[in-house]
């Protein structure tokens, strides 16, 4: 399993060179359209090779996936802690209450009682 892993990420990283030399002309990316860049008096822009500007868009979408998939689980792990935190606390109390009962009898019996 672990050659098939070497050998998919052999080929991705030849597919992603390919695209990076394929891709290699000068982009320039403006922050603003013309329009509202004149009329707030502020343009910026930046000039990059295209496949850096394809990449980077890849690498901000699954950041954004990421994080919205960690707000909306975020109902399933507090549901799950509050479950965690019920059982050590019924597990104390059913220690509580072993030891309660059992603190008459012979301390060999009880620990038969608790292997059981």
């Amino acid at each position: 399993m672990r050659y098939i892993r070497y050998a998919f990420l052999g080929v991705l990283a030849i597919v992603l060179v390919a695209i990076a030399m394929a891709n290699r002309s000068m982009v320039e990316l403006t922050l603003l359209p013309p329009d509202i860049a004149t009329l707030l008096e502020f343009q910026q822009t930046l000039s990059l090779p295209l496949f850096l500007v394809f990449f980077g868009g890849i690498l901000f979408g699954l950041l954004i996936g990421f994080f919205w998939e960690w707000l909306r689980e975020h109902k399933h792990r507090a549901a799950a802690s509050e479950r965690k935190a019920e059982v050590r606390k019924l597990e104390r109390e059913l220690k509580k209450t072993q030891a309660e009962r059992d603190k008459d009898k012979d301390e060999v019996l009880a620990i038969l009682d608790q292997s059981a």
